[in-house]
């Protein structure tokens, strides 16, 4: 299926709800739908495999499987086939598909809390929330393309749940960029870090899942080996596994069925507020479980008391508390964290994560915290950022500002040395949004494991050279296209502003606090 067939049939399963629920509330509908759907396909496909392999009748791998249901992957019961699911009728169609997916849940445990987190029949003020007749037309819909193995691509969920976020999510209390981080800026750091045999990756946000994905089918297109079409492990390699974290359980859901429909059997996806309970702790309770890679795209410049840092019983934020306007190296530390000793990581930030606070006098939380990543001191190692690279504006989806993907490495290849890539110009024109080609994420990704400077592209610089200028790790300042003045983007002046106004506030308290002492009235 291609990406613009599977975009107009979701916007006709979109459209078929139109009026019952709003727009924010399709995914809600449709892509347990599309799960179920897809798990159906594959379980038939499964069984023309079977007979096929064994020369028999599908009737008869059908008798196999209900006599041994270990034969499948997923074991679907009849009633919850689309083949029976098309047949339903339209009196009680709500409450048959809530039946159909509970079922499922029941025989796959794995898929418990996943593919069943939707009542269709559900009501309110004593009426369905989506009547029978709406149900009808989303199945008359998703009926008209098979998502068996050989029909998609192994993303379609995934790509189902970029659309419609892109599409419908924004103005329901949140936006599409909390969940959803560009297809290629995710394949670009799965191609940065590159994971190996064996190794454990983690997302501490890991939304509906897409980073941990693509780390996975990087790592499997670099091991795996073509059976039947597909492409699997040999058995003397080890596989990776993921581990996921997110507040959110709709997205929770949703990094499950992506897993599950990505065939990665080593998942484990916690739901959870990780800033606050982390889900991944070591057997002491005291530490964060560590990991040999992370790959994340927190929420930029979220908004984390203070407290919540000084309380920290994980003794996560050594190198320094942050702002309460911007929780970026609040989540950095976690991450860091939960790496162990060879760890790398990539995480994608708003721009002013490696810039705020540098050419400012006195003291700055963000650049103070960068100093002791670049230098370290006699609590906290440093020289711990190995790259930074600046992204094209108007890439992401709820915002035109550019981002950074920063890169830290407790190994460093290249000790004592930084390498900035500004790769603000690789793109290619979009409509509403930019995007990053192909090549333009290979040059980015060669130029980061080539370690090579490039005129107009990137530079390597030292350490010493980062004191120099106060820490500003901003690709544009030492990578010049063109002399193009950098104009500060709108998000990072009010995170400024924010940030100014928090310190204010407490010199105010501090003066406060003098006056008191000397007996004075604060009034």
């Amino acid at each position: 299926m291609e990406l613009s067939t599977l975009e107009q049939w979701l916007w006709d399963a979109a459209c078929s709800l139109r009026g019952p629920v709003d727009a924010p509330r399709f995914k809600d509908y449709i892509l347990p739908l599309i799960f179920l759907k897809r798990l159906s396909d594959v379980f038939d496909d499964e069984v023309a495999r079977m007979a096929e392999e064994f020369g028999v009748d599908s009737s008869e791998v059908l008798r196999w499987i209900e006599d041994d249901h270990e034969l499948v992957r997923f074991y679907i019961p009849i009633k919850a086939r689309w083949e029976s699911i098309r047949r339903l009728p339209l009196q009680g169609l709500g409450q048959a598909l809530t039946d159909a997916v509970q079922a499922v849940a029941r025989e796959n445990p794995r898929l418990q809390g996943v593919i069943d987190i939707t009542d269709f029949n559900a009501t309110t003020a004593g009426q369905r929330i989506v009547p029978d007749e709406y149900l009808h037309r989303l199945v008359e819909v998703l009926s008209k393309h098979r998502l068996g193995i050989r029909d998609v691509e192994p993303d379609v969920l995934g790509r189902a749940y970029e659309y419609l976020l892109r599409k419908f999510a924004e103005g329901a209390g949140q936006s599409a960029g909390e969940f959803y981080t560009p297809r290629m800026v995710g394949i670009l750091m799965a191609r940065i870090l590159d994971p190996e045999p064996g190794m454990e990756i983690y997302d501490p946000t890991c939304g509906s899942g897409g980073l941990l994905v693509k780390a996975y089918l990087r790592f499997l297109e670099k091991h795996g080996e073509k059976q039947n079409g597909r492409l699997r492990l040999p058995k003397d390699v080890a596989d990776v596994k993921v581990f996921g974290q997110d507040i959110n359980t709709s997205a929770y859901a949703m990094a499950w069925m992506n897993v599950v429909i990505h065939d990665i059997e080593e998942a484990a996806i916690k739901l959870g507020d990780t800033m606050r309970r982390p889900a991944f702790v070591d057997e002491s309770g005291r530490s964060l479980r560590r990991f040999d890679m992370v790959i994340a795209n927190p929420m930029w410049n979220q908004d984390i008391p203070t407290e919540v840092y000084e309380h920290d019983p994980y003794n996560r934020f050594a190198y320094g508390v942050p702002p309460a306007s911007s929780a970026d190296w609040g989540w950095i530390q976690h991450m860091l964290a939960s790496l162990n000793d060879d760890g790398r990581m990539a995480v994608v930030l708003d721009t002013g994560a490696v810039s705020r606070g540098s050419g400012t006098r006195g003291s700055n939380r963000e650049r103070d915290i960068r100093r002791r990543f670049i230098e370290g001191d006699v609590v906290t190692p440093g020289d711990l950022i190995e790259a930074v690279i600046l992204l094209p504006e108007n890439l992401f989806y709820n915002t035109t500002a550019p981002g950074i993907i920063l890169v830290i490495n407790r190994r460093k290849r290249h000790p004592g040395e930084i390498l900035l890539i500004n790769a603000s110009r690789l793109f290619m024109k979009g409509r509403p949004k930019n995007e990053l080609t192909e090549e333009h994420v290979e040059k980015i990704a060669a130029i980061y494991h080539e370690w090579r400077a490039e005129e107009g592209l990137s530079a390597i610089i030292t350490n010493e050279e980062a004191a120099a200028n106060d820490y500003n790790l901003s690709p544009s300042r030492y990578v010049a296209q063109n002399d193009a003045e950098e104009v500060l983007p709108l998000e990072e002046a009010v995170v400024l502003l924010r940030q100014a106004e928090e310190d204010r506030a407490a010199a105010d308290r501090a003066l406060d606090e003098v006056l008191r002492t000397l007996g004075l009235d604060t009034r």
